[in-house]
């Protein structure tokens, strides 16, 4: 029986039991909350902080498992948000084992573990029991695994990857790039291991440590149309290796022309600027072109628009804390989108400046002091301390402004030392009670900054979106009077600014959905909802879809996925396929950075035509999996009112009764024809009889 059974127990319990006092009541209470808060607090620090995982887990892999108690209450365990955001993790299940509640965290059916990546996660839990609620973090720590080779990209195809290159490629020119990120700072060996005969090849190509397969010394000049096959060895030692095929297919001399306005361009911007911030654009002559960053590759700290040829930054350029951005030179390459070997080069060299943002913070702020008439010129009363937070060690200037005229100055500067500059005579009316002066600290950054008003807390536009501050100013600079003081006062308005600071979220993060298509339809799979809970005014977002349509079969319109099979021609897929898309949702309002979050969605495309043909031939049932086809068909009919069924009742029998009448009357008047010329005969045939037995007698 718990404390809480007991104190109960003893409340309601018979007479016969002593009744419990206020006191010990209240002490019982104390206990029995003293043992809750024990409890959960003990169970919440037995939360495994810091966990490591390998890359090489995927979904369904159990992270880590926790054990709570909470007697009293139906607990709860939530995963309260992400950092960064991502759909990698499940929420938390939590199941009661022999009185003891196990909460476990596992990896979602969307889970990709790259270190390269992403190498550290931030989940926060929240555990709740009753009133009781606790949250902690949950910090994961994804390790690479080098334990084996994996090659990627288009070269992991059993194929190879085939490259495209002119023959006016200049001699020992980069061709191409291996990509396997990682693998160069663990002592990995790149070979070309096939045969490299000289009546067939120009010359040997080369591929160095990095992956960077060079042309031959000699050139590829006369070589057009001819291929090459490249057998190439990623070595990492102890019998690891990966083998893949590398076709180099020589073009001809491009006959087009693509050329920059200019071959050098140097830029210059200010270091404040955010991610995806203009830089500059670049123009080339030529027809339906391309763009690229091909030196420094990868760019780290700037993109380029494929199209427009727009460079953006993309992350921030602060000279403190970015190696390296104050100088950073990148060569661009523009090219033919269906001749890629049609190409010009750009050399653009971007210069970041230092911008000025914090101004001089001196100590002390304010000096007070007294000294006596006596005090020697020359005697230094305080050294001024200054630093400036934007550069360390920066040279400052240090200036002397008196509140009076500069005849009666007693007071002098010279570097931060603060002297008297004067004899201090008192007899002297007005002249020995106060001396005032501001020193004004200028720091060497643009613009040039000096005291302001600094922001000491953080800024939240949902809990605060306006702050009106009242500068109250005293004036000290007058000596005849030392009780009165003139004062005023102005008011500085400020306005915060929105910014987005909650990724969406979207329910539910993972579908698994099944699509039977028809060739040259449209069929809508799904519609996603996203939103932030925290920030509900917030209803504009974009969608795009970001992985797993490689054969660009589906669309969004806004939020609905929709599946367009527009190949009018063989070949036309017959058989099911399944596709695992992955669709980025981030806020579209007007402030920067925006926020997004990943859905994932498995679509199995059953084709229409395959089901319809395999019942025409084989007569085999449809399965039970497949949507029948409904036929519509629509029957008119007449309802009356009842109203209307009586009022026709009643007139046909009225009808019926008089066409009766009717026909009776025309027998009986029928019956009168027939029965009027039969007297005339009677009597007619009478008198002949008559005139007969006459003629006898």
């Amino acid at each position: 029986m718990t404390v809480f059974e007991q104190l109960t127990w003893q409340q309601v319990g018979p007479d016969k039991q002593s009744p419990l006092s206020s006191l010990q009541a209240t002490m019982v209470l104390l206990r029995l909350l003293m043992i809750l808060l024990a409890l959960v607090v003990s169970d919440l620090h037995s939360l495994p902080w810091f966990i490591n995982v390998s890359e090489r887990e995927g979904p369904g892999t159990i992270l880590q498992s926790f054990s709570f108690n909470c007697s009293s209450h139906l607990p709860t365990l939530e995963l309260v948000n992400v950092q960064p955001p991502t759909t990698f993790f499940n929420p938390p299940s939590l199941t009661r084992w022999q009185g003891i509640y196990v909460g476990k965290v596992t990896l979602s059916s969307s889970a990709r573990l790259d270190a390269l990546a992403v190498n550290h996660y931030e989940l926060q839990l929240r555990y709740t029991c009753g009133d009781i609620v606790m949250e902690g973090p949950l910090f994961v720590d994804v390790q690479r695994d080098s334990g084996h080779i994996q090659c990627i990209g288009r070269f992991a195809s059993s194929g190879g990857e085939t490259i495209q290159v002119p023959e006016t490629v200049k001699p020992g020119a980069r061709l191409y790039t291996l990509l396997l990120p990682g693998l160069e700072v663990q002592g990995t060996q790149m070979n070309i291991i096939s045969a490299q005969d000289p009546p067939y090849f120009p010359g040997p190509f080369s591929i160095n440590e990095q992956g960077w397969l060079r042309a031959p010394s000699q050139g590829l000049k006369g070589q057009a149309q001819k291929i090459f096959q490249l057998q190439i060895s990623v070595s990492l030692g102890q019998g690891q290796s990966c083998q893949r095929m590398l076709v180099v297919k020589i073009l001809p001399a491009p006959s087009s022309q693509v050329s920059f306005l200019q071959k050098a361009q140097n830029v210059t911007i200010p270091e404040d600027k955010i991610p995806g911030s203009k830089v500059v654009q670049v123009q080339a002559r030529g027809f339906n072109l391309r763009y690229e960053i091909f030196s420094p590759m990868p760019s780290p700290l700037y993109s380029i628009g494929s199209v427009d040829g727009v460079v953006q930054t993309t992350m921030p350029l602060e000279l403190a804390h970015t190696r390296g951005a104050a100088i950073t030179r990148l060569q661009v390459k523009a090219f033919e989108r269906f001749q890629p070997w049609a190409s010009a080069e750009l050399d653009l060299t971007v210069n970041v400046l230092s911008v000025n943002h914090w101004p001089p913070l001196c100590i002390p702020a304010l000096l007070v002091t007294q000294i006596p008439e006596t005090t020697p010129v020359g005697t230094v009363l305080n050294t001024i301390t200054c630093t400036d937070p934007d550069s360390v060690g920066a040279t400052l200037n240090y200036q002397l402004w008196f509140h009076s005229s500069p005849g009666l100055a007693s007071l002098c500067l010279r570097d931060r030392v603060l002297e008297v500059n004067a004899t201090l005579d008192c007899d002297i009316p007005g002249t020995c009670f106060q001396h005032s002066a501001s020193i004004l600290v200028l720091d060497g950054g643009q613009p040039q900054m000096t005291r302001d008003i600094h922001l000491l807390g953080t800024l939240d536009y949902e809990q605060q979106r306006l702050y009106r501050l009242t500068i109250l100013l005293i004036d000290h600079g007058q000596d005849w009077d030392p009780t009165y003081h003139r004062s005023g006062s102005c008011t500085i308005t400020i306005e915060v600014e929105d910014v987005n600071d909650h990724p969406p979220e979207c329910e539910p993060p993972f579908q698994e959905l099944t699509i039977y298509t028809t060739l040259g339809h449209s069929v809508e799979v799904t519609k996603v909802s996203c939103w932030i809970p925290q920030e509900p005014q917030r209803l504009a977002f974009s969608y795009s879809i970001i992985g797993g349509d490689s054969k660009n079969q589906f669309r969004l319109q806004e939020a609905i996925l929709m599946h367009n099979d527009s190949m009018l021609g063989p070949p036309w897929q017959e058989q099911p396929c399944t596709y695992e898309l992955l669709i980025r949702a981030a806020d579209a309002g007007p402030s920067i950075p925006h926020l997004s979050t990943t859905v994932t969605i498995i679509v199995h495309l059953v084709p229409w035509r395959a089901s319809t043909v395999a019942m025409s031939t084989q007569r085999t049932t449809v399965p039970s999996v497949m949507t029948p086809l409904l036929v519509t068909y629509t029957e008119t009919f007449w309802q009356p009112e009842p109203w209307f069924v009586v009022v026709l009742t009643a007139t046909g029998a009225l009808l019926l009764l008089a066409l009766g009448w009717l026909v009776s009357r025309l027998l009986q008047r029928l019956t009168q024809v027939l029965q009027a010329p039969s007297k005339p005969a009677q009597a007619l045939r009478l008198n002949s009889i008559q005139g007969n037995e006459g003629s006898i007698e």
